[in-house]
């Protein structure tokens, strides 16, 4: 399925506006829906002469961060590290660097209060070095604030996580990279450096509007956290993957938990925060989740709207001030205005699960109703029309999937009859009537 003809022009019209105001000698566009690429657009000057520009080679920047994350939270779910495990877990010969004793979590969300950039000169137009020497020149005291005293941008950090992912699965960090995400997701022209037909990275000069070619570094120990080269349509797949998960690389229950914030400044307020390697912005649904990326030379994004089953992304080659991010979220924008979502159709429940019969219905807490439905094989609360919590049944216990309850267990207390008497979750009673004297509520019922 595509957008229609008159969504594309719209969509590329947009793309002509950043590509004009933001002076980039190039720049490819994609949309994806539904887990498939729905429209594509380019504008300027060809990347590479006479050559689909769709199949040109853009260097990611920090979405390369995310596939470190992805390799991180795959050593998770296989039970190799925990999130809450220092780096020196792994990294043997390391313990009792400051850097080492970080945990994973801190460094995915950049809580670590390590220092944003290496000691050295810019590493991001430098050649690379190995770990040993980036760790050795980097001995902690560069660290600007205290584990979890407040979020700050590491690509440092990156770094030691790409270690942690490499050591872990006995290889390199590229050839897990390679492996286990690449080749399953199909993302062929995706590349360490580039290979094939690749843009030129051009820094654009601000007053006499000249180019100066940038240069394409290996980045050595620094690679995890921004080197990748890929193309748009490359990236399209795995924007889907970011919004719809895959079985073989992360679930989608898996990276939905990696969209969750764990930091944030004060500065951003609510406008963003940072998951488990993952940017998260407010826009489109509720919340945007993907990174932005920039290296000397290129610009990108990529985000995914969860919730309407969508995502944008930007590829750009050029230094300059262009936001990819305010880019993409425009698409996006666009796409919902031209096209807007259809949310998953309404579907009768087969049966309503054992642990639940005599749930649904109205129920009280305290003198306040609530609302209990089904929706397919999950429990609904609704205040005042308003979804507050959501129930499933897990290995046959009734658990909290979000709200305030979310993780705690529901129990149906039964009468010897077995009609339901009253829901506890917590210290939460929830009665049939308001404070139903043969219900044990907390406290009591007000005036007895």
């Amino acid at each position: 399925m595509t957008v229609s003809d008159t969504t594309a022009r719209r969509l590329l019209a947009r793309v002509a506006r950043s590509q004009s105001t933001g002076r980039l000698p190039s720049v490819v566009a994609g949309l994806v829906r539904d887990g498939e690429p729905v429209w594509f657009g380019s504008y300027g000057g060809p990347a590479v002469p006479d050559h689909d520009p769709l199949d040109v080679q853009y260097r990611i920047g920090s979405i390369t961060k995310t596939l470190t994350a992805v390799l991180v939270l795959q050593l998770v779910r296989d039970g190799r590290v925990g999130l809450d495990d220092p780096a020196s877990a792994v990294l043997g010969e390391l313990a009792g660097h400051p850097y080492a004793d970080r945990t994973l979590r801190t460094l995915l969300a950049h809580g670590s209060g390590m220092q944003s950039e290496p000691a050295g000169p810019w590493w991001e137009r430098t050649a690379g070095t190995s770990f040993a020497e980036l760790m050795a020149a980097n001995d902690g005291s560069g660290a600007v604030f205290g584990v979890h005293e407040r979020f700050h941008y590491s690509n440092l950090g990156f770094a030691v996580l790409g270690e942690v992912a490499a050591r872990a699965l006995g290889t390199s960090w590229w050839d897990a990279v390679r492996d286990r995400i690449l080749a399953p997701l199909g993302m062929t022209r995706t590349s360490y450096l580039p290979e094939g037909a690749a843009a030129q990275g051009w820094s654009v000069h601000p007053y006499d509007a000249t180019l100066l070619a940038e240069p394409a570094t290996d980045t050595g120990a620094m690679a995890p956290a921004g080197q990748v080269w890929a193309t748009i349509t490359d990236l399209a797949t795995y924007t889907a993957f970011l919004g719809g998960g895959h079985p073989e690389v992360l679930p989608a229950e898996e990276l939905a938990r990696a969209f969750a914030p764990q930091a944030g400044s004060p500065e951003d307020g609510l406008r963003s925060a940072h998951g488990l390697g993952f940017q998260l912005f407010a826009g489109g649904s509720g919340t945007l989740a993907g990174h932005t990326g920039s290296m000397p030379g290129f610009l990108a994004t990529c985000l995914v709207d969860l919730e309407r089953r969508t995502g944008g992304l930007v590829l750009a080659n050029a230094t300059t001030g262009f936001s990819p991010a305010e880019a993409v979220v425009g698409l996006l924008e666009e796409l919902e205005r031209c096209e807007p979502f259809l949310p998953e159709p309404w579907r009768p429940a087969e049966a309503v699960p054992a642990e639940l019969v005599d749930v649904p219905g109205v129920w009280h807490w305290g003198n306040t109703p609530v609302v209990f439905t089904m929706e397919g094989a999950e429990l609904v609360a609704r205040r005042n029309g308003v979804e507050a919590y959501r129930f499933g049944v897990r290995a046959g216990r009734v658990v909290g999937l979000s709200g305030y309850h979310a993780g705690e267990e529901l129990h149906v207390v039964r009468r010897p009859d077995g009609s339901a008497g009253h829901l506890e979750v917590a210290t939460f009673v929830y009665t049939r009537t308001p404070y139903d004297p043969e219900a044990p509520i907390p406290g009591g019922a007000p005036g007895r």
